[in-house]
């Protein structure tokens, strides 16, 4: 797995690229997304367009930094993911606890709005 981050204004965005699963960078998305909140970042974007696949594992990690972000009041979206992810999430009824967008500008927007 790969990760890049980039802001656009007030948003961090996390570029992820590869798989989140088991073996696979374990834990690393609840210990950047609690770094990034402890520099002060209220709102993440979690960009999963390049993300392939998504296991028990790393929906745990989802969920965990999801919960995290809520407790420092900040909030953690997703953007783009793919048909794959976006079904496992759907499946295990986790798709409703997350904001998902389907374009950058939408969810930038969605921000703006918040």
């Amino acid at each position: 797995m790969n990760i890049e981050t980039r802001k656009k204004g007030d948003v961090v965005i996390v570029d992820f690229r590869g798989r989140l699963a088991v073996g696979v960078g374990d834990e690393i998305l609840p210990r950047l997304v609690e770094q990034l909140l402890n520099e002060g970042n209220r709102k993440i974007l979690l960009n999963l367009s390049d993300m392939d696949y998504i296991d028990s594992n790393g929906l745990g990690e989802l969920v965990q930094s999801l919960k995290t972000s809520k407790r420092f009041g900040a909030s953690l979206r997703l953007l783009k993911p793919q048909d794959r992810v976006k079904k496992t999430l759907r499946l295990t009824n986790l798709l409703p606890m997350f904001s998902v967008y389907d374009s950058e500008a939408e969810a930038l927007q969605g921000f703006a709005e918040a």
